[in-house]
């Protein structure tokens, strides 16, 4: 079961990314695009997430994925439920969604310095 820590220190450390608050949501942004956004009561993330892939992890595991609302349906976004993450997976969800908003150069750089992941 994640919880918002597990993936909190992971957003401020990302190359360029940096946490904000609007109206009391955690998000984390590089430069103006957010990339991961927290709901107020913290049991759902929202990630960057490619759009034509989003249907199929959502049919594939509809407990944990959910589709964004219709106003989020042009972006690539998706939210899952954390309580129903593993920390890592919530790690890994995050990296990827910060590798949709960084040039190729950053995230090459990261796989090298962190050759088993986000763990």
């Amino acid at each position: 079961m994640a919880v918002i820590e597990d993936v909190r220190p992971l957003g401020a450390e990302l190359e360029r990314s940096y946490p904000v608050y609007v109206r009391g949501r955690l998000k984390f942004r590089v430069k103006q695009i957010v990339y991961v956004a927290f709901s107020l009561d913290e049991s759902v993330m929202g990630f960057a997430f490619p759009k034509e892939e989003r249907e199929a992890l959502v049919l594939s595991q509809p407990h944990k994925f959910q589709m964004p609302s219709a106003s989020d349906m042009r972006f690539n976004w998706v939210h899952a439920r954390l309580a129903l993450l593993e920390p890592t997976e919530a790690r890994e969800l995050v990296v990827d969604a910060w590798r949709m908003v960084v040039p190729k150069k950053l995230s090459r750089a990261y796989d090298e310095a962190h050759p088993h992941g986000p763990g």
